[in-house]
This record gives structure tokens, C-alpha cells and sequence, in this order.
């Protein structure tokens, strides 16, 4: 009896210290990090099939590459035109800068929670192998920043980035960027994110959207 009370005393302790730990993540999301260095963060880039992959590298080729290095691009295992988009734009890149791909950018597929028109009941068994791949896809890369714009598969990349930051495994930033198809509301990603409050920059492109989920930030059409 004595024993069980301890391991339950010992159960309670580590969920307390597990919700504060995860309230003081939430509570220093989108505040600055304090770098002493200037070194590269290392970037991971998940896109999607059709217009998210379009816009998120139209996003990338406007920030600053050289600090954003290097960059990890994920997409999902039936999506082998995003990669390839992503390769035709590190391919350029390399080709001005002289620097090898490979010593810059890595391409990864990732298994699909649930395909166009799968049943509910069959995604529960492939959502698991998806969280399983996107466990062992984080804690190879660890990647220091997160740029995601709405796919689904980004949506257990950035929980199990949440997790590391609560756990003191790596703190990564995330940054969601939702999709300029979305006028009038967000995505099922983009409002999974911002109700659990997991984006550390959550930004819309649209001023009536802005309005209807006030942390957002509206930056303007991106496109």
C-alpha cells in the first residue's frame, strides 16, 4: 500500500510539473529568444500539396536563406511534386551560391495522417504510424525554427516540437503562416494551432480573419 502510494504521489508530481512546465512554454511562445551568436538556425519547411507548397516557397525565397540554413523540407509520402519544386529552388540557390544542395537542404517524406477520401475509422491506424514517422523525423532534425502554412502534416511535427519544448529537449519556433485561400476562416490546421496555442507567430493574410482570432497578426497578402 505504501508503494502505490508513492508511485501515485510520485504520478501526481510529474503532471503538475508537466502543466506548469507547458503554461510557462505557451506563456514565452513569440517572445525574442536570446542568441549570443549569429549562427544559422537550422529550418524545417513543411509543405503540401498544391497551392501550400507554391506559397511557402514563395515565402522562403523572400526571407533571409543564409540565416535559415540548413533547411529541412518535409512533405508527405504521396507528394513527391512538393519535394521536387523544392529541390528546382535549392537548385537555383546553390547554383549562385556555388555551395553543394546537399550541404544546405535535405528533403523528407513523412507518412500521411489520412489520404483524400480515406475512411475515419482506417485513419485511426495510419494517424499513429504518422506520429510515430513525424517522432522520429523531430528527434533526428531537432530543427531550432518551424515554417508551416496549413498542410495536415505539419500538424503532429508541431506538436511533437511543442512537446520537446516542455520536456527541455529543443526549443523550436514556429511559424504558421496561414494560407491566402483562407479568407473567412482558418484551416483545420491553422485553428488546431492557434486554439492549443502551439504557433509561437500565427499569421493571417486576410484583416476580416485577424479580426475574428485576435492573436493572429495580419501581414498582408504575401503572395
Amino acid at each position: 500500500m505504501a508503494s502505490f502510494s508513492f508511485l501515485l504521489a510520485l504520478f501526481i508530481i510529474a503532471i503538475t510539473t508537466f502543466i506548469i512546465r507547458a503554461f510557462y512554454v505557451i506563456l514565452q511562445s513569440g517572445k525574442p529568444l536570446e542568441r549570443t551568436d549569429a549562427k544559422p538556425l537550422s529550418t524545417l519547411v513543411v509543405l503540401g500539396s498544391g497551392g501550400h507548397t507554391a506559397e511557402m516557397l514563395n515565402l522562403l525565397s523572400a526571407l533571409h536563406k543564409e540565416r535559415l540554413m540548413p533547411r529541412f523540407y518535409v512533405a508527405a509520402a504521396t507528394d513527391s511534386m512538393s519535394l521536387i519544386k523544392a529541390r528546382v529552388l535549392e537548385n537555383s540557390l546553390n547554383e549562385k551560391s556555388g555551395v553543394p544542395v546537399g550541404e544546405t537542404a535535405r528533403f523528407i517524406q513523412i507518412y500521411r495522417s489520412r489520404e483524400v477520401g480515406q475512411s475515419y475509422m482506417t485513419s485511426t491506424g495510419t494517424t499513429l504510424i504518422a506520429i510515430a514517422h513525424a517522432f522520429l523525423i523531430m528527434i533526428g532534425l531537432r530543427p531550432h525554427v518551424i515554417l508551416c502554412n496549413g498542410p495536415g502534416t505539419c500538424i503532429p511535427l508541431c506538436i511533437i516540437a511543442f512537446l520537446f519544448k516542455v520536456l527541455g529537449i529543443r526549443w523550436s519556433s514556429i511559424f504558421y503562416i496561414e494560407s491566402i485561400a483562407r479568407v473567412k476562416r482558418l484551416s483545420l490546421s491553422g485553428f488546431l494551432l492557434y486554439k492549443l496555442r502551439i504557433a509561437d507567430q500565427f499569421f493571417v493574410q486576410w484583416p476580416q480573419l485577424q479580426r475574428k482570432y485576435p492573436r493572429a497578426q495580419y501581414v498582408g497578402c504575401l503572395m
